[in-house]
């Protein structure tokens, strides 16, 4: 494999470690937040005292990550068209991240009357969730077929299961008014986590073989 090849697949590896790094040093700065109830987006939402370095720190760095992945994916599996929707699926969530950044929230996020940029804030959210979600469902089958490990099959179901579960957890948090952030970091912290596996077995095939011995 290239040199150029592992630095774009190890983006994947450094995804959930940037996400949790950034999101709790911006939180450092927002006196009174609470990462069980707050969503992640009210750290750079309108008014916050975070609003102008919180997507310098979140939401642009990872939005060059996935996309960097998603090259780094394309380019390890290109010759599966499936691995490619996939892959074209990851830089749409990286699109979607970006556009989070540029389109922050309202005070709150959750406003009776949203602002347009709320209206394409909540658009590029529903982009990444969908996008990603879609990307774990293609991995189900692709694990097996594709990179001869069931255990990334299975990964990549388990994941997509949580992603689902969770995302259900969050709607109904957003109508009760509780602990809505812990369930939304659980449901990306699921997707961010599958992404270092896949990461892992595309840097790593044997490592992919030891675990179809495995489960075999």
């Amino acid at each position: 494999m290239k040199s150029l090849d592992r630095a774009l697949l190890t983006c994947g590896l450094l995804i959930p470690f940037w996400l949790l790094t950034g999101v709790w040093l911006t939180a450092q700065a927002y006196p009174g937040y609470d990462h069980l109830q707050q969503a992640m987006s009210q750290l750079g939402a309108t008014g916050a005292p975070t609003q102008d370095w919180s997507p310098l720190l979140n939401n642009f760095p990872l939005a060059l990550l996935f996309v960097l992945f998603a090259l780094g994916l394309a380019r390890r599996w290109r010759t599966s068209k499936l691995a490619m929707l996939s892959a074209a699926l990851i830089l749409l969530h990286g699109l979607g991240s970006l556009g989070t950044g540029l389109f922050p929230c309202d005070q709150g996020c959750a406003p009776a009357e949203p602002s347009r940029s709320q209206q394409l804030h909540n658009l590029c959210g529903l982009v990444m969730f969908l996008s990603l979600t879609l990307a774990s469902a293609l991995w189900v089958r692709l694990g097996k077929r594709l990179a001869g490990s069931k255990a990334l099959g299975w990964f990549s179901l388990v994941c997509l299961i949580a992603a689902v579960v969770t995302a259900v957890l969050m709607a109904q948090a957003a109508q009760s008014g509780q602990l809505f952030g812990l369930y939304q970091r659980l449901n990306y912290g699921v997707s961010v986590i599958w992404i270092a596996g896949l990461a892992l077995c595309s840097l790593y095939p044997a490592l992919a073989n030891r675990f179809r011995i495995a489960t075999t």
